[in-house]
């Protein structure tokens, strides 16, 4: 009799081994541990996969960006340049790679031309858009139109801790081949290089007259470097104040 006992208690301890294994087991390789990515609300989200600890804003938290103008720059026959700017004002969230697209239109409505592009939106920021030479035909150019698909814009949680590059020396010459010349400076420890520059200059009626980028090779550390911007053609306007903008990549 007691050998029956003890023989049903060592099956009935074996049963529960390996329940208990199989119950590790399959824990082990059903459970998700909950994510920013795992299509669920959970983990104090307040959106699915946003909000809460996740990095992406909720679409209820975010400000969408605002493209404040786009206008055509036709400074000689056969060639129209576009500036545009787009100002993000999330405070403290930031988006890569923003798709965009440009349309310059006829005065009858014909579409002369498009482009399609990205821009990065840091956060509480202005960024301009320069497309040189989009559009090379001799039709007369009306419009210029910048437009973002929202759907397509991952706003996340950002602070943006890139150090502030001060321009400084801003010298215009307008005429028939205008010319700007600018410094900007470096207060960090280390090389900044290859630094895009844009600069935008306005009318008096703060209407963008003018547009153009460059590249700055190396800003050295503690240092500062020479910026050249130039133009082939006169302007179409007079010149009354200057925007110019280094475009640090976001991280």
């Amino acid at each position: 009799m007691w050998g029956r006992h003890r023989k049903a208690l060592i099956v009935a301890i074996l049963l529960c081994i390996a329940g208990f294994l199989v119950a590790v087991t399959l824990i082990a390789t059903l459970y998700k541990a909950p994510s920013c990515n795992d299509d669920t609300q959970n983990q104090g989200e307040t959106g699915v996969d946003c909000g809460g600890p996740c990095s992406h804003l909720c679409t209820a938290d975010q400000l969408k960006a605002q493209v404040l103008y786009a206008r055509p720059l036709t400074q000689q026959p056969g060639r129209t340049d576009v500036i545009a700017a787009i100002a993000n004002k999330n405070p403290a969230a930031a988006a890569k790679n923003v798709p965009f697209t440009v349309t310059l239109y006829g005065g009858d409505g014909t579409v002369l031309a498009t482009k399609q592009g990205t821009v990065d939106l840091p956060p509480a920021a202005t960024v301009p858009v320069f497309i040189p030479g989009l559009y090379s035909g001799f039709q007369s150019v009306a419009h210029a139109f910048l437009t973002i698909d929202d759907n397509a814009v991952y706003w996340y949680r950002y602070t943006d801790t890139r150090p502030v590059l001060p321009t400084s020396n801003v010298t215009v010459t307008p005429g028939d081949a205008p010319r700007a010349t600018a410094s900007v400076s470096n207060p960090t420890a280390y090389h900044i290089l290859n630094l895009p520059v844009v600069i935008t200059v306005f009318d008096a009626s703060n209407n963008a007259i003018a547009a153009s980028r460059t590249v700055v090779d190396q800003v050295p550390p503690q240092g500062s470097a020479s910026m050249i911007f130039t133009w082939n053609a006169a302007w179409n306007g007079t010149p009354a104040r200057e925007e110019v903008v280094p475009q640090l990549p976001l991280p």
